[in-house]
């Protein structure tokens, strides 16, 4: 028996299991939980966990692992979402088709078979993607199809025993600012109001399977994004990519010879989607590992970039070859090059980034008199930033490899304009003899080295964030580096953000809306002197490790 629970305990945690077994539609997560009732009271632990609480949906939807019972992601938790989902957009009179698409990670095309079944016992239509795809073909076709919202079932780059549930709003809802962008709040809590009010999964009215659509608005992304570059620019560029078991292969590869861009060479073990992505550790290009099957195809090919999308294919990875070694560039490095780029190319309006990004986009915009506005962690808030009527946004990007090329294309993170964006800068650089790495450091030059890092922990108890997050408010150190603190932002309660200002440094912490982890984003500013880009990456470098350390021990995690 687990600790702390006792026979009434036990007895009641029983009752709960019973009476949620008999009302999930699912036989196969029925006879899961059945399992785990009669092992107790052995299973007792994993009975508590399964109903700890319900998966809370909030700005990022819902995401968890796959499992029976309210605390994960199975058929009755998505009856109940979808269920709360379409009362929510009834009660506000938005008119239009509720749009769903899915990756094809395990009970991707279930939860979303499911979803369109509810909108349309309920009396609205439901349009399905025609197969499992990106994420950012979803959101162009809730602004495409003039939906009232749109619902996308992954887990991005998750484990594979997860899935989730976003959310996306058509303009009527979202304004013109988050039209085909995820929700903020409000509408998450009013919307998790409106779940939770829903009553027996077996009074939910269940319709037909909606319309799958047709290819046709697959090409409708794929034309829309080999527009977004230049058609008469350079084209000779050799490619290595991999999808990392998802679901972007097609539409890349689509949308590069739309574009006029020769065949990328693919990685063959991860070409096809996999749910259970064999060949990683974990299905994230960011992650240790993850693209060594892409550079040693991009060395086979001799490439000259190498490009991975995330398994849903809204984030984008660039590798190069850079000192006899292939280098994954960090999101930051991506993001200045592709802001220069559009820049350069001419494209006006406001550039923005987040709190946790480098500050260097801030300090190109004002040396080229550009508006530029910073927000919180999240594409949610990027293509919300500023106004939108003065200076309506020309490009937002994240650190997590999360860029937006064409706000008027997709108003979200799109990995396939972001690598075609790439693509065609690494081309126009190719064609005068130059490299993406010596443009960086001719941006350094000018500009400073912006040199960035993150100190990120895993942990399996998530009291172990709250517990390091209030130690460094309680104990702040007065330096970093030697260096005075010269401020302190505590975002609280807007969100569980510290961070941490020297002449020279930065250190942002907080805690991962994603997964269990807490995340130190550090930033150093080193000044190039006499053209020495070299010995500033240099002391930058050896800056950030020691940087690394400090904010470890005021974290009090080492």
């Amino acid at each position: 028996m687990a600790t702390g629970t006792g026979t009434t305990g036990l007895d009641e945690l029983r009752e709960r299991a019973r009476i949620w077994l008999d009302d999930d539609p699912d036989p196969a997560t029925r006879d899961e939980l059945r399992q785990v009732i009669d092992r107790l009271p052995d299973s007792a632990a994993d009975l508590t966990d399964r109903f700890a609480g319900p998966l809370t949906f909030g700005t990022a939807g819902l995401r968890g692992p796959l499992r029976a019972g309210p605390n994960g992601m199975n058929l009755a938790v998505v009856t109940q979402a979808a269920a709360g989902l379409v009362a929510w957009l009834a009660a506000r009179d938005a008119d239009g088709p509720l749009v769903i698409g899915y990756d094809a990670r395990h009970g991707s095309r279930t939860f979303a078979e499911q979803t369109a079944r509810v909108a349309t016992g309920a009396g609205r239509e439901a349009l399905v993607l025609p197969r499992p795809l990106p994420t950012p073909v979803l959101a162009y076709a809730v602004r495409r199809l003039g939906a009232a919202a749109g619902v996308m079932v992954t887990a991005s780059h998750n484990p594979p025993q997860d899935n989730g549930y976003k959310v996306y709003l058509g303009a009527a809802l979202g304004g013109p600012l988050g039209a085909g962008a995820q929700i903020v709040p409000p509408a998450d809590t009013e919307i998790e109001a409106a779940i939770r009010a829903v009553g027996p999964l077996s009074a939910v009215p269940l319709g037909d399977p909606g319309t799958v659509l047709g290819e046709d608005i697959v090409e409708s992304y794929v034309d829309s994004a080999a527009a977004v570059v230049d058609r008469a620019g350079p084209r000779d560029l050799t490619i290595a990519y991999t999808p990392l078991h998802g679901v972007g292969a097609t539409v890349l590869t689509a949308a590069f010879a739309r574009a006029g861009f020769g065949t990328p060479a693919v990685v063959t073990e991860q070409a096809a989607p996999d749910p259970d992505f064999p060949t990683v550790s974990f299905p994230n290009p960011e992650e240790p590992g993850a693209t060594d099957l892409l550079t040693t195809l991009a060395e086979r090919t001799g490439a000259d970039i190498a490009i991975a999308n995330d398994p849903d294919a809204d984030r984008c990875a660039v590798a190069v070859p850079d000192g006899g070694k292939w280098r994954m560039l960090r999101g930051d490095e991506v993001g200045v090059l592709l802001a220069d780029h559009l820049i350069r190319r001419g494209t006006a309006g406001l550039y923005a980034t987040t709190i946790v990004s480098s500050s260097m986009l801030r300090t190109i915009c004002a040396a080229r008199g550009l508006p530029f506005d910073e927000t919180l962690t999240g594409f949610k808030w990027i293509v919300r930033a500023g106004s939108g009527v003065d200076d309506p946004l020309a490009f937002g990007y994240e650190e997590a490899l999360g860029y937006c090329v064409a706000p008027d294309h997709v108003r979200d993170k799109d990995g396939i304009t972001a690598a075609l964006t790439v693509a065609e800068l690494a081309a126009g650089l190719k064609a005068e003899g130059r490299t993406l790495t010596g443009r960086l450091d001719e941006l350094a030059a000018e500009f400073g080295v912006h040199a960035t890092d993150q100190l990120s922990v895993r942990v399996d108890d998530l009291s172990e964030i709250d517990a390091a997050m209030t130690h460094i408010r309680n104990r702040t150190p007065d330096t970093l580096l030697d260096e005075p603190i010269t401020a302190t932002e505590d975002l609280l309660p807007a969100a569980d953000v510290l961070i941490l200002r020297t002449a020279s440094t930065r250190v942002v912490v907080r805690p991962s809306g994603t997964e269990p982890k807490l995340k130190a984003y550090l930033e150093v500013i080193e000044p190039v002197a006499e053209g020495d880009v070299t010995g500033a990456r240099s002391r930058a470098a050896a800056s950030l490790q020691a940087l690394r350390t400090e904010t470890a021990a005021a974290l009090g995690i080492w």
